[in-house]
């Protein structure tokens, strides 16, 4: 692989996302909050956050090769999202749970935000699960 070579995970996402909006489907972003994330904190837990990406849900969604940029309403509030494309974990349709999970996360968790220590063991390794928050 070129040193130079663009990354397949942010048209990956792109792909899921727009598989999900032709079948009719709800676009979920799995996140893991990192400190170049910006979301409301109140909603992350254990360090990670699941957004709805649907075209009913946000304004102003933007895709990109480095971040992920939307408007979003938390508890009827306003707020900028960004998502750098390193900080998600998956995307996947809510009705189905049909999409895809990244492995070997490039971003740390914000543990030192949100005031957790570390868990001092690591996960057992196995098959990646994600939840879906309603």
């Amino acid at each position: 692989m070129a040193t130079n070579e663009p990354s397949t995970k942010p048209y990956l996402i792109r792909a899921i996302h727009e598989w999900c909006c032709d079948a009719g489907y709800t676009p979920y972003l799995a996140v893991q909050v990192d400190d170049y994330t910006q979301v409301p904190l109140a909603y992350v837990k254990e360090g990670k956050i699941v957004l709805n990406i649907g075209v009913d849900a946000v304004k102003n969604l933007h895709l990109g090769n480095e971040d992920i940029t939307c408007g979003g309403r938390f508890g009827g509030v306003a707020h900028q999202i960004i998502v750098p494309v390193s900080a998600v974990i998956g995307i996947f349709a809510k009705e189905t749970g049909q999409g895809l999970v990244f492995q070997g996360q490039e971003s740390s968790p914000i543990a030192a935000i949100q005031g957790d220590e570390p868990d001092e063991t690591p996960p057992t390794p196995g098959k990646p699960k994600l939840t879906v928050v309603k």
